[in-house]
C-alpha cells in the first residue's frame, strides 16, 4: 500500500479547510442531494463528499457507507487531492497503490473508485466527491463529464462557507474566519504550550486617502496591505482584515524575538511599495503585538482587545511593540 503524499501547500489548505468551520457538522441536504444523486446516476452502491484534514478523511456526505471518517493513511482521497484531475482506479487489485490497502481487502472491498477534487474559492483542493464499487469496471468521457459536474455543484456550497469567512475585497480572512480558526488554535496553543504572538494593525491616515483620492484608491491600499501580509507572513500564521482599515496577524509557534523580525520584514515591504508608487501617498501603519497567554486572553475577542490596545499605545510606532 502507498501512503498518499502531502500537497505543496499543505500548510495553507489545512488552514483554507478549516477557516470553512464544516468539518465535524451534522449532514446537510445540500449535500446529501448529491451524493444520493451520484449514487443513482451512476449505480453504485457508495458516494461520499469527503474532506482530507490533517490525518484524516472526514465525510461531510456519505451513502452507503457507516462510517464518518477514516485515516488519511489509508484513503484513496488523500490520493486525489494531488492533482486536479479525476482520479479512475477502474480496479484496485490491479492497482500497486492500493492492492493490499485495507479497505480493498477488508470492508468496505473497494474494486472502482473515482474521485473528482473539490476546489475552494482560491483553487487549493480540499477533499473529493468520490464514488465507490465493490467490482471493477469501467469508466467513459461522459460519466467522467458527469462527476466533474455534480462536483462542481458541491464545491459552490462549500465556496458559501468559505464566502462567509472571507474579506470580499482583499480575499484574505474576515473577523468571522480569523476568530474561527484562531479560537481552535489558542486551545491548541494552551495545551501545548505553544507560544503564540498577535499583532493588530490600523492604517494611519485612511480617511484622507478616501476623501483625497477617492474610495476606489483607498480600496486599493487595502488590497496592497492584504497582499503584503500575504507575501511576508508564513502560511501558518493567520491574518485577517477585521474590519475598516484595521488588519490582525497571529504568528504561531513564535516568540516576540521572531514576531519583531518578520515585522521589520513587512515593515520594509511596505515602504518598498510606497517608495515605487506614484499615487501622492504612502501607506502607513500602527500597530500593537502582545503575547498570548491564556489566563489573560481566555477568548478571541480578549486577545484582540489586548492588542489594539497596545496599538494605541504604540502609535506610529513599531519600535517598542512590546510592553
Amino acid at each position: 500500500m502507498k501512503k498518499p503524499d502531502r500537497p505543496d501547500n499543505e500548510a495553507a489548505r489545512l488552514v483554507e479547510l478549516r477557516s470553512l468551520d464544516v468539518l465535524d457538522t451534522p449532514n446537510e441536504e445540500r449535500f446529501d442531494r448529491v451524493t444520493r444523486m451520484a449514487k443513482r446516476v451512476f449505480d453504485v452502491p457508495i458516494a461520499v463528499v469527503s474532506l482530507v484534514d490533517d490525518d484524516r478523511q472526514w465525510f461531510k456526505s456519505c451513502v452507503g457507507l457507516d462510517a464518518s471518517e477514516t485515516s488519511r493513511d489509508v484513503s484513496f482521497c488523500g490520493h486525489a487531492i494531488l492533482d486536479s484531475k479525476v482520479l479512475l482506479v477502474p480496479d484496485a487489485l490491479k492497482d500497486e497503490r492500493f492492492f493490499d490497502n485495507p479497505l480493498v481487502t477488508g470492508e468496505p472491498g473497494i474494486r472502482f473508485y473515482a474521485g473528482c477534487p473539490l476546489r475552494s474559492v482560491s483553487g487549493g483542493r480540499l477533499g473529493t466527491l468520490c464514488i465507490i464499487d465493490t467490482a471493477p469496471r469501467d469508466f467513459c468521457t461522459e460519466e467522467m463529464e458527469t462527476l466533474v459536474d455534480l462536483a462542481s455543484m458541491v464545491e459552490r456550497e462549500l465556496s458559501a462557507f468559505q464566502l462567509a469567512t472571507t474579506d470580499e475585497l482583499t480575499g484574505i480572512s474576515n473577523r468571522r474566519g480569523f476568530a474561527t480558526l484562531a479560537q481552535h488554535s489558542m486551545k491548541m496553543f494552551a495545551r501545548e504550550h505553544i507560544p503564540a504572538t498577535l499583532v493588530f494593525f490600523d492604517l494611519d491616515h485612511f480617511k484622507e486617502i478616501n476623501d483625497t483620492f477617492g474610495h476606489a484608491e483607498g480600496d486599493r491600499a487595502l488590497q496592497c496591505f492584504a497582499e503584503a501580509m500575504r507575501e511576508n507572513f508564513r502560511e501558518s500564521d493567520l491574518f485577517a482584515r477585521i474590519g475598516g482599515d484595521e488588519f490582525v496577524v497571529l504568528f504561531t509557534n513564535t516568540r516576540r524575538q521572531v514576531a519583531m523580525a518578520v515585522l521589520k520584514k513587512f515593515a520594509d515591504a511596505i515602504k518598498a511599495y510606497n517608495a515605487e508608487s506614484e499615487r501622492g501617498y504612502d501607506i502607513e501603519f500602527s500597530c500593537g503585538a502582545v503575547q498570548y497567554d491564556p489566563l489573560k486572553h481566555p477568548s478571541v475577542d480578549a486577545l484582540l482587545a489586548a492588542g489594539d490596545e497596545l496599538m494605541y499605545h504604540n502609535k506610529h510606532s513599531i519600535q517598542q511593540l512590546f510592553i
